[in-house]
């Protein structure tokens, strides 16, 4: 086939695609994919991939959770407890998976989640998720754990959110806030459930600490994993130096690698909804609270001003044990009403799950691990074709359900399969 055609044929199947999508996300044809990502179909082969580049500390880092991983799991696990119960013979053409979320309408109901030291896992990975998602029209959100300076993704992605944890003294916390501020996001999102540290065993048994310790183990993780030691690791020493948590304060913080160094950890056990409020007085953009779980929490939370809440156990990284957040979602979005935007995230890898999540009463949901695992093994490029995937699976999805907007998407669709009432289907 001449150049010509060629060009035409992808053309007409980009045409074809964003039709098929509803105007949404309009994805890369298979053939304009590199050839690392074309045997990429869904989320999680972007983990299997990651598994294969990453060395064993940073993988485990990115994949595991707290103690016994129950939380991790049961994540998932709530999504498979629910079946959908489609219509038919209804018309889909108009389908469109657009959604308004804190004032500003974005492609798709999902973002990226904020991850820590993403650029140990790809080159530069925080600016490579800003970029793909600014491109996309989806929010990415900025990890404050970060080893990039804020002000580098703001100039990236100048729509991006920051995520914080909050220093332990009122005049870290404001002195913070005036440097997001300065960068230009306008969306802070506070980690509010790290009163003290979790028991990260998944850690400390891959040999991971944070700082890292220079040791023959972390070096032979290295050399078992050649691709990511040179485009990653020595790549970033080569052009920016050694990476330091950037974030975290109003001043740099510790280098990602050091012999004796100790990452400054400020007691946090004292935080209170006081904070909160000088937060709330301080801040004047979009704030949304992530860590939720409780009605209780997110009630008071919705009092005390803030725009958002996501409801998450993150990823089950915390407290092992902790209950899913699709669990609580419907207690929660019933008990804030419409007044604040529920979001949630944990577990989602399937367009099937964003749609049970907001049959459940989500406006939005944020995905985390599979997105830093198509940087690690895509950059930009697997980033973006972690977006169209999802994108895509929620489109077709949807014209599966009979439904032509995310509004449709209601608990009528969904049935308990753990006590299916037949009468009701």
């Amino acid at each position: 086939m001449r150049n010509s055609d060629t060009l035409r044929s992808m053309e007409r199947s980009s045409t074809n695609l964003e039709s098929t999508l509803g105007k949404g996300i309009v994805p890369t044809p298979p053939a304009a994919l590199p050839r690392r990502l074309r045997k990429v179909l869904a989320l999680d082969d972007f983990e299997v991939a990651a598994r294969r580049h990453l060395p064993r500390p940073i993988f485990g880092y990115v994949s595991g959770a707290a103690e016994t991983n129950a939380s991790l799991r049961d994540n998932r696990s709530a999504f498979e407890e629910f079946g959908f119960v489609p219509r038919v013979l209804v018309g889909v053409s108009k389908r469109t998976q657009k959604v308004e979320l804190l004032g500003h309408t974005y492609a798709a109901p999902f973002g990226i989640a904020p991850m820590g030291i993403s650029a140990l896992s790809a080159y530069r990975g925080d600016l490579v998720l800003a970029q793909a998602a600014g491109q996309a029209n989806i929010p990415m959100v900025m990890s404050g754990s970060s080893l990039i300076l804020l002000e580098d993704v703001a100039k990236a992605n100048p729509a991006a959110w920051f995520q914080a944890y909050l220093p332990g003294e009122p005049d870290q916390i404001l002195g913070l806030l005036e440097r997001v501020e300065r960068a230009g996001f306008k969306t802070l999102m506070l980690t509010v459930d790290t009163a003290v540290s979790a028991n990260r065993e998944n850690n400390v048994r891959r040999g991971l600490s944070t700082p890292l310790r220079p040791s023959l183990r972390l070096a032979w993780d290295g050399i078992m994993r050649p691709s990511w030691t040179v485009d990653a690791f020595l790549r970033t020493l080569l052009n920016h130096g050694m990476p330091h948590f950037e974030n975290s304060y109003a001043t740099r913080g510790a280098p990602i690698l050091a012999k004796s160094v100790i990452r400054d950890f400020d007691a946090k056990d004292h935080l209170n909804w006081r904070h909160l409020e000088l937060i709330r007085g301080r801040w004047k953009g979009k704030l949304v609270l992530k860590g939720i779980i409780a009605r209780e929490d997110a009630c008071i939370a919705r009092d005390g001003g803030v725009d958002g809440i996501v409801v998450s156990n993150r990823g089950g990284r915390q407290l092992d044990g902790a209950v899913s957040p699709l669990r609580v979602l419907p207690a929660i979005a019933a008990a804030v009403g419409a007044t604040t935007s529920v979001i949630m995230d944990g577990g989602v890898r399937r367009g099937s799950d964003v749609l049970k999540a907001i049959a459940f009463g989500a406006k939005f949901v944020f995905v985390g691990r599979p997105f830093l695992y198509a940087a690690a093994t895509g950059r930009k490029a697997g980033v973006s074709h972690a977006i169209n995937i999802l994108s895509s699976e929620i489109s077709r999805n949807m014209g599966l359900l009979s439904i032509n907007s995310l509004g449709e998407m209601s608990l009528d669709r969904l049935i308990n399969l753990r006590h299916v009432d037949v009468s009701k289907v």
